[in-house]
């Protein structure tokens, strides 16, 4: 019998343990994760079950954990018109099932020092579990596991709590410009796309949603087909197959989900201002630019490095900042998705000084659009992003979260060991065209939010 069948004497002695000696071995193992040296290299294998589940695994034999990740294309992006349905979901899952309440349930992952946690976003429904491998304990926490992913119960009255809290996160939104700017800029950007949905919801529609409806969305999207399963510890490709074979058979049988539309460009520019009462104004620009899966990835990583991804070192932060003083801090970034995810620029700066502040934004884009970067720019942007790149896997949680990308968005198995070649292999030629391609000065979305209209 391997570890990953159910136990029978052993269940009694696992709960029979006091909380306090599963606390006592967790703290132990974080204080252990804590000070564990930076992964330089990751051997990932991959495969899929029987029923068509998929899995990447990354053995760490190093601390005696196992990380499990389910990833599902289960986000906002399938709400449909039923905003915040993948949120009120996910959520849900907490709750536990028929036999077992949400008390139950974290008193069960807690008695064995596994922890817990579900997650939403726009593109994926995240379910986390992290468990130790001392057998007994790690049976008891793979059992509720599987239990809850065969059976989730979606109780009424806890559901209705988790919408109240839902509309009350919203009304916290409401009072933080940063947070009303940012989800006026997806709109905007992505008008008519299922982008366009935020992760938190809307008020309309979180109070009407409905038990039968968590339960539908549950039973058509965190299926076994639609699923990514992430692995990484100390266990071995033996085990990781059969606890593979396990989580499989405890999910809705399904298919994957359709893809997502394409994000058609922008025709030309948006911008729109919010009045609010705050002594500083939110600036977001942005514009639909990139799937996750693009080439065009690496090329438009050194290029946003150097406008605005490079921190202190970056163009908008020594024109905003450190020559007009118009900010204490600007950035920009590339978030790509499983369809064309934004470009954005963002910063706070005084309500009387958004003119001026937008015109230097839009002249360095302008700049960068024209000229491209130079030798020095590249260089250094180059040495800063492959220098950076071993902190993402310095922690059985940062490998596991890089596997469900992975698997999720269907990229190579060599993606982070040839990561940093791919970087360094970026040519001055190849940011200009890339940067020329795919943002256009032209065709922004902006969102200010602050000071009087």
């Amino acid at each position: 019998m391997n570890r990953f069948t159910k136990p029978t004497a052993a269940l009694a002695r696992v709960r029979a343990r006091p909380f306090a000696t599963a606390w006592a071995a967790t703290l132990g193992l974080l204080a252990a994760i804590a000070f564990a040296p930076p992964v330089h290299a990751v051997d990932i294998e991959r495969w899929e079950t029987d029923a068509g589940m998929r899995v990447l695994f990354a053995p760490a034999p190093t601390l005696p954990i196992v990380d499990i990740r389910l990833t599902f294309d289960a986000g906002a992006a399938r709400d449909g018109e039923r905003s915040g349905l993948a949120r009120l979901t996910s959520e849900g899952l907490t709750l536990g099932t028929e036999a077992m309440d949400a008390d139950l349930l974290a008193e069960r992952f807690e008695s064995v020092g596994a922890q817990f946690s579900t997650s939403s976003a726009r593109d994926m429904g995240i379910v986390s579990l992290r468990t130790l491998t001392e057998p007994d304990w790690m049976a008891e926490a793979l059992d509720v596991f599987t239990e809850l992913l065969a059976a989730p119960a979606f109780p009424e009255e806890a559901l209705g709590r988790e919408q109240r809290r839902m509309l009350q996160a919203l009304q916290r939104e409401r009072q933080e410009p940063g947070s009303v700017a940012t989800r006026r800029l997806y709109q905007l950007m992505y008008a008519g796309h299922p982008y366009a949905n935020a992760p938190s919801g809307h008020e309309d529609s979180i109070p009407t949603l409905t038990r039968e409806e968590v339960q539908a969305f549950y039973r058509e999207v965190y299926t076994v087909g639609n699923a990514v399963l992430a692995l990484t510890g100390a266990i071995s490709r033996e085990e990781a197959e059969a606890l593979a074979e396990r989580i499989a058979a405890s999910l809705p049988e399904g298919d994957r989900a359709p893809a997502l539309p394409p994000v058609p460009p922008l025709a030309g520019p948006v911008t729109e201002r919010i009045a609010f009462p705050s002594e500083q104004a939110h600036i977001y620009i942005g514009a639909p630019a990139l799937r996750r899966d693009d080439p065009d990835f690496y090329p438009l990583t050194v290029g946003n490095h150097a406008l605005g991804g490079g921190g202190f070192t970056s163009r908008l932060f020594r024109e905003v900042r450190t020559q007009r003083g118009l900010a204490y801090s600007v950035f920009s970034s590339v978030q790509p998705m499983a369809a064309e995810g934004p470009f954005l620029i963002g910063m706070q700066t005084g309500t009387d000084q958004v003119d001026e502040a937008l015109e230097v934004l839009r002249e360095e884009l302008r700049r960068l659009h024209r000229d491209g970067v130079d030798g020095e720019e590249m260089e250094a942007s180059q040495a800063n992003i492959t220098g950076g790149f071993p902190l993402r896997l310095a922690s059985n949680r940062d490998i596991v979260q890089n596997l469900g990308m992975m698997g999720f968005y269907d990229l190579p198995l060599d993606y982070l060991s040839a990561h940093n070649e791919r970087i360094e292999g970026v040519t001055v030629e190849e940011v200009h065209a890339v940067i020329q391609r795919r943002i256009n000065p032209d065709a922004l979305v902006t969102v200010v939010v602050g000071g009087t209209e």
